[in-house]
């Protein structure tokens, strides 16, 4: 028995029409056992126009049935068939519109293809990318001699690839080479238009050319402007010839490239036996916006432009943009840093102002000898004085005479923090150490590095606390709080107290080790009531300031004030006489500073008992030797010439009353 096969399936008569922005339409007719492969490489029966498309992306199949089908060749962004993901192979049914990138392949079944409406003609354009609306006569006769497209050059991704189809090639390569070049000496935007302008138009033989860029202000820097730029956004950088302007361009074809963000190749209808004129416009891109473009044009009867003219275009425009946003970016930030400069120069006018030690006084120069002595040297200091004295500005000094003086002063205050809080600003800490620790802390000693560190009120530090910065101080790394890593820095470090040290190493309460290593050099700063000779000086200096701060016009201080703040203990000392000041300054209501715009407290200055009054403008003062004198010698008047009673009540011995008066008796001869 014979038996008869089955006839395979007809094949279906089936075409594709690919929808190429780039290089137009083409009509494929689909023939049985002829796979049709799709992909970026020349070497595919549809070379894909598009920077999505992979170089081997897809693949037409006939199917046994006599049917077609895509398959998906693992392509690197997929491809769509009617806006779905095809996954491996799919079939195709009439009218399907298979998508890679901005290009379309309509399939269809026989002879004519059916009425469909790619999605790039549609009227709506809810991603602002393309132009909508109704176009002039002019616009519409332009946008009909567009010949091809392009988002992106192609030109330089593979070499011998492009060699093979764009012999020109190896040419633009070496042109773009040198002009990149160029481009990276170029220090301001004219010069590298001129010069990207230059190269476009002998790459491509035009004899008219203009490169467009926004106006001062609508781009700058680092910050690109949020809206779409237009035509009347730009100006014209370079231009050849030099009297080329704007309105002589095609100015509609310039907004579409703006619009839509892919470069043109278009030229009216040929006239004659007249080759047509070439106009190529491409994007300037910056920040992956197009915000210029370059335009170029060549005469009718030119040479005829191909789409690797437009490659080359594309590459010099994104050469320009490179350089234009590195050069905003640069002047952009040589403006702030001239800001910042001139912002830092002024704090530090001000900072000066406010940390100058002021005076004329032996006592100061004393110290300002001390410090210009100690300031060479890396020896750590020890201030000693009254709170308000000026410790601070003379450690400041200390940093500022320094070969450290370009590194951080970092300031703490001990008397301030809790013996937990101090150990953590002192060494720093490691996240979790602690509750609160929520991120790594560095410590005082991290910061200071390469600088000095002033601690104030060292005295008032806990002897746990003393016993691991003495470690620091001698040279030893130390750990963050909670943390295990070893850190060593280099530190100078000042210390200034207002307590007794001696007292509080005798009690206990102020290790014996760390007050010699502290001791190196001690520089004692007097109280302001030793150094009268500064008082009028330092008042004079907060007056300036304050008036200059506040605005006010003020003509000085009255007699009566000066007397008064001479005469005056200053408790609070230098602090005390710059609030004084300043209340004064902002209170007064007259052009000089009085007597009762002082408001002088009647505190009592350290060491002495009880309070004192603020003195009156008829107090003399006299030599404290004229005081014990008249004072001795009235006690001894009240026991009657008894000497051994009289030495008792002042506490002396009777061998020292003895010579005080022989001593007397004798200058009085």
């Amino acid at each position: 028995m014979i038996r008869l096969m089955p006839a395979p399936p007809a094949a279906i008569d089936a075409h594709i029409l690919v929808r190429d922005p780039t290089s137009g339409p083409l009509l494929i007719p689909l023939l049985p056992a002829e796979p049709i492969t799709l992909g970026r490489a020349p070497g595919n029966r549809v070379i894909l126009h598009d920077e999505r498309a992979s170089r081997s992306h897809a693949e037409l199949r006939p199917t046994p049935e006599g049917r077609w089908a895509i398959h998906d060749l693992n392509s690197r962004n997929g491809t769509l068939v009617d806006g779905k993901n095809v996954e491996g192979e799919q079939l195709l049914n009439d009218g399907d519109i298979i998508e890679i990138g901005a290009i379309e392949i309509l399939y269809y079944e026989g002879s004519q293809p059916p009425e469909a409406t790619s999605k790039t003609d549609s009227d709506t354009d809810s991603a602002g990318e393309g132009i909508t609306g109704e176009m002039s006569a002019d616009v519409e006769e332009w946008h009909s001699t567009i010949r091809y497209r392009r988002n992106r050059s192609r030109l330089l991704d593979d070499i011998p690839s492009s060699a093979r189809t764009a012999p020109r090639a190896g040419q633009a390569a070496a042109e773009l080479c040198r002009l990149t070049f160029s481009l990276g000496r170029a220090t301001e935007i004219t010069a590298a238009a001129n010069r990207a302008l230059e190269s476009a138009m002998l790459g491509t033989n035009a004899n008219r050319g203009m490169v467009l860029l926004p106006k001062p202000g609508t781009a700058r820097g680092d910050r690109i402007t949020d809206h779409r730029l237009t035509v009347t956004d730009l100006i014209g950088i370079a231009a050849v010839p030099s009297n080329l302007v704007i309105k002589a361009t095609p100015t509609d074809l310039i907004a579409t490239v703006l619009a839509t963000d892919e470069a043109i190749l278009a030229g009216p209808e040929t006239v004659g036996d007249q080759l047509p004129a070439i106009t190529i416009i491409a994007p300037i891109r910056v920040g992956g916006k197009p915000l210029g473009v370059i335009y170029l044009s060549g005469e009718p009867g030119g040479a005829d432009r191909s789409p690797d003219d437009l490659e080359f275009v594309i590459a010099v425009c994104d050469a320009v943009g490179q350089v234009y946003e590195n050069l905003s970016t640069r002047d952009a930030l040589s403006s702030r840093l001239a800001t910042t400069a001139s912002e830092n120069r002024q704090l530090r006018e001000r900072l000066g102002e406010e940390t100058r030690m002021v005076g004329e006084s032996p006592a100061l120069q004393v110290i300002t000898k001390q410090v210009e002595r100690v300031a060479a040297t890396k020896a750590t200091v020890l201030i000693r004085g009254e709170s308000g004295a000026g410790k601070e500005l003379v450690a400041r000094a200390i940093h500022e005479s320094s070969d450290r003086q370009g590194g951080p002063f970092v300031c703490l205050n001990c008397a301030a923090l809790s013996e937990s809080l101090l150990e953590s600003e002192l060494f720093g800490h490691e996240k979790g150490a602690f509750t609160g620790a929520t991120e790594k802390k560095a410590g005082k000693f991290e910061l200071a590095d390469g600088g000095t560190l002033f601690l104030d009120e060292i005295g008032e530090m806990s002897p746990t606390i003393q016993a691991k910065f003495l470690r620091v101080l001698e040279g030893h790394a130390f750990e963050r709080v909670g943390g295990s890593k070893r850190l060593k820095v280099d530190v100078r470090v000042v210390a200034a107290t207002n307590r007794n040290l001696e007292d509080a190493v005798a009690s206990g309460g102020f290790r014996r080790d760390l007050y010699f290593r502290l001791r190196v050099v001690e520089i004692a700063v007097p109280p302001l009531r030793k150094r009268p000779d500064d008082i009028d000086l330092l008042a004079s200096h907060f007056l300036g300031r304050f008036a200059r701060e506040t605005g006010r016009r003020l003509e000085g201080f009255t007699p009566e004030a000066l007397a008064a703040m001479q005469a005056y203990h200053w408790p609070g000392n230098i602090r005390e006489l710059r609030n004084c000041i300043e209340r004064a300054v902002v209170l007064s209501a007259s052009s000089s500073i009085d007597v009762s715009d002082l408001a002088l407290s009647t505190l009592a200055a350290p060491g002495d008992t009880g309070k004192i009054q603020a003195p009156s403008a008829g107090f003399s003062p006299e030599p404290l030797a004229d005081v014990e004198k008249r004072h001795i010698l009235a006690t001894l008047e009240s026991t009657g010439g008894n000497k051994s009673k009289a030495a008792g009540l002042l506490g002396i011995e009777r061998s020292t009353l003895d010579r005080k008066l022989a001593r007397w008796a004798k200058a009085e001869k």
